[in-house]
C-alpha cells in the first residue's frame, strides 16, 4: 500500500489516480511532470523484537533504529536506562535480567511469549570485558567473560527457538560478534575466544533452524564511542588510530544498527550462516602501518 504525493500540485492521490496521471483539479499533472514519492510501510512493521544489552551505546542505536522501522521492541539489560529508548514516537519496553543467568533468560522468553505469543527478531548484543593480561586474569573473570559472550547468547537463541520458530515469517537472529573473535586479541584473550565461539554457533544454528529461522553475525571492528576516547591516549590517539582504517574513521553505532536493520529485512531473505565484517575495511597490518611511517620519515 502507498500513496503518491505529486508536490507541485500539493496533492495526494491513490496509486491508480498517480498510475493515470490524473487528479481532481490538476488533469495537467503526469508521472512526466511531477515528483512522486512512495511512502510503503515497513518490512519489519509490527515485528516483535528482543535486543539484548538494549541500553549500551550499540544497543541503544539497534533499537532506535528497529523502533524506526515500527518494530516492536524489548531493550534487555541488568540496568534500566537512565531515560526512555524511543524514536518517530515509538518507544521500546524494558526487560531487566542478567542474561548469564540461564534462569534469568527462560523468565525473558516466558515474559516475550506471554505478552506476543511469538518472536521475529532476535540481536544478541551484549557482551564486553575488561583488557586484562591472559597471565593475569582470574579463572572466574575468564568464566564470566566467556558466559557474557558466548554461552548467554548460545542459551537465549536456544530458548528462544521455540518463539522464532512462530514468527509469521522466516525470523531472524543476528549476533553482534567481533574483530577480536577473527583474529589475535592480546590482552583480551577469553573476550576473544567467545566472540570465535560466537561466530562458529552462528554457521551451526544457521544450519541446524533453516528454514524457519535465518542465523547471522557481524564481525565489528573499532566503534566510536566518546566515553572511550581516553582508552586512545585523547583526542589525538584516537585520531591516529581512526586514520589508520580504510574509511579513515571508525563505526558509529548507526553504522551497526544500519546493517542490522537490513540482516531483518527481506532484502537479505537468502543471507543466513554468514559472518559479515563491518569494520570499514578492516585494521591495516601493523608492520604494513609501521613500513609506511618508517618510509614517510625517510
Amino acid at each position: 500500500a502507498y500513496c503518491a504525493i505529486f508536490f507541485r500540485k500539493g496533492i495526494i492521490v491513490s496509486d491508480d489516480d498517480a498510475v493515470n496521471g490524473w487528479c481532481e483539479g490538476a488533469e495537467d499533472a503526469t508521472l512526466d511532470n511531477a515528483d512522486v514519492v512512495e511512502t510503503r510501510m515497513s518490512e519489519l512493521e509490527g515485528k516483535v523484537c528482543v535486543v539484548t544489552g538494549g541500553a549500551g551505546h550499540i544497543g541503544r542505536a539497534i533499537c532506535e533504529a528497529l523502533l524506526s522501522e515500527g518494530a516492536q521492541v524489548v531493550a534487555v539489560g541488568r540496568r534500566k536506562p537512565s531515560h526512555p529508548i524511543e524514536s518517530d514516537g515509538n518507544r521500546a519496553a524494558f526487560y531487566a535480567a542478567d542474561l548469564r543467568d540461564a534462569v534469568a533468560s527462560q523468565g525473558l522468553i516466558d515474559h516475550i511469549g506471554e505478552r506476543f505469543g511469538r518472536l521475529d527478531i532476535l540481536v544478541n548484543n551484549a557482551g564486553g570485558g575488561p583488557p586484562v593480561a591472559a597471565a593475569n586474569a582470574s579463572p572466574e573473570l575468564t568464566q564470566k567473560i566467556i558466559s557474557l559472550n558466548l554461552l548467554a547468547p548460545l542459551v537465549l537463541s536456544q530458548q528462544a527457538h521455540v518463539l522464532l520458530i512462530k514468527a509469521n515469517d522466516v525470523a531472524s537472529i543476528v549476533n553482534i560478534a567481533s574483530v577480536s573473535g577473527a583474529r589475535p586479541s592480546p590482552g583480551t584473550a577469553a573476550y576473544g575466544a567467545a566472540k570465535a565461539g560466537l561466530l562458529n554457533v552462528t554457521k551451526s544454528l544457521a544450519m541446524e533452524w533453516g528454514p524457519r529461522i535465518r542465523v547471522n553475525a557481524l564481525i565489528v571492528g573499532l566503534v566510536h564511542n566518546e566515553a572511550g576516547i581516553e582508552h586512545y591516549g585523547g583526542e589525538s590517539g584516537f585520531k591516529r588510530v581512526a586514520d589508520m582504517l580504510p574509511l579513515k574513521r571508525m563505526a558509529s553505532p548507526e553504522d551497526v544498527a544500519n546493517t542490522v536493520v537490513m540482516m531483518c529485512s527481506d532484502r537479505a531473505a537468502y543471507i543466513s550462516g554468514a559472518n559479515l565484517e563491518v569494520d570499514g575495511g578492516g585494521e591495516v597490518p601493523v608492520f604494513l602501518h609501521l613500513a609506511n611511517e618508517s618510509s614517510t620519515a625517510k
